[in-house]
């Protein structure tokens, strides 16, 4: 599992800042409307709405990160 988070971390970290930036707007909307349809019609996983959530979480890290040069 490790293996997993890893490869995921090196992606973000290929990408430059704009690509980055994008693709943190890109997945905060599919986050919202995922919420807004769980909220209407329960999903049939709802713990993608978690997983996002983190996958958000690891993309804004990066992005902090070069921000203070790391």
């Amino acid at each position: 599992m490790a293996k997993a988070k890893k490869a995921k971390v090196d992606d973000y970290r290929s990408l430059d800042n704009e690509a980055l930036t994008g693709k943190i707007s890109d997945e905060e909307l599919r986050l919202k409307k995922m919420k807004f349809s769980h909220a209407v019609n329960p999903i049939e996983n709802p713990l993608t709405i978690r997983q996002l959530r983190r996958t958000i979480a690891r993309m804004k890290t990066e992005q902090r990160k070069r921000a203070l040069g790391f």
